[in-house]
């Protein structure tokens, strides 16, 4: 009996030990793009980001100067509330969102985002709202998934189906962008199928042809990890 003690003793902390190398392992592999995609976050600081300037209209009102200043002022109240964890993008509930420094045209983009519950998103594509982040249980949703374009009028603004994971677990988008057609895909799944993103800032004019992507948030803790894009143009 304390032979088969002993042994049990050993297999548990064998398992032990293959479960610690395996999240080690696992962690290793975090923020490391895939074959033919660039990382947006590099996994230890938010170089390569900057905090939000009103928005694509207003920004192109304003003189260099009175730009560089405005960015100031977003970039240091952007660092107040977004911060680097473990490999991870982590934002606090407060501020603005967090905005790429470089602005981007056509493009394939990887992510993986959670939210805890009640949770309510989204990802700005070219500086415009937006492909829809949230809990399907909020009250907003009201049943629907993530990865819709939460902002069309005309175009359709809901996801094919819902696909996203348990409240408090990791999703991941692909996300494609050519010219005004976006699809997406949550967790393997088709979501949004080559549909337009319009315009939300000017109606009245099609998507702009390049602008910056930015993680967006309403009011809840937000995560966002391996973040990588394929630019197409």
């Amino acid at each position: 009996m304390t032979t088969m003690k002993r042994v049990a003793t050993m297999l548990a902390v064998l398992l032990a030990v293959s479960a610690l190398n395996f999240a080690a392992a696992e962690e290793e592999k975090l923020n490391q793009p895939p074959e033919g995609y660039k990382a947006l976050f590099n996994g230890k600081d938010l170089t390569g980001w900057k905090g939000l300037v009103g928005s694509p209209k207003t920004r192109a009102k304003m003189s260099p100067e009175e730009l560089a200043e405005a960015q100031k002022k977003a970039d240091d109240e952007m660092k107040e509330h977004w911060n680097v964890v473990d490999g991870v993008i982590v934002f606090d509930g407060k501020g603005k969102s967090l905005c790429t420094a470089k602005d981007y045209g056509d493009f394939d983009m990887l992510v993986d985002w959670k939210i805890k519950k009640d949770g309510d998103s989204g990802i700005y594509l070219r500086g415009s709202p937006q492909v829809q982040i949230w809990d399907p249980a909020v009250k907003a949703a009201n049943g629907v998934g993530s990865g819709g374009l939460y902002n069309n009028k005309k175009n359709p603004d809901k996801p094919l189906v819902t696909a996203d994971n348990p409240v408090g677990e990791w999703n991941t988008f692909r996300i494609k962008m050519v010219g005004e057609k976006v699809s997406v895909w949550l967790n393997g799944k088709l979501v949004t199928d080559n549909v337009t993103l319009e315009n939300y800032w000017e109606r009245d004019k099609p998507i702009y042809e390049s602008g910056q992507i930015e993680l967006q948030n309403h009011g809840n803790t937000l995560y966002f990890r391996n973040v990588f894009i394929k630019e197409l143009d």
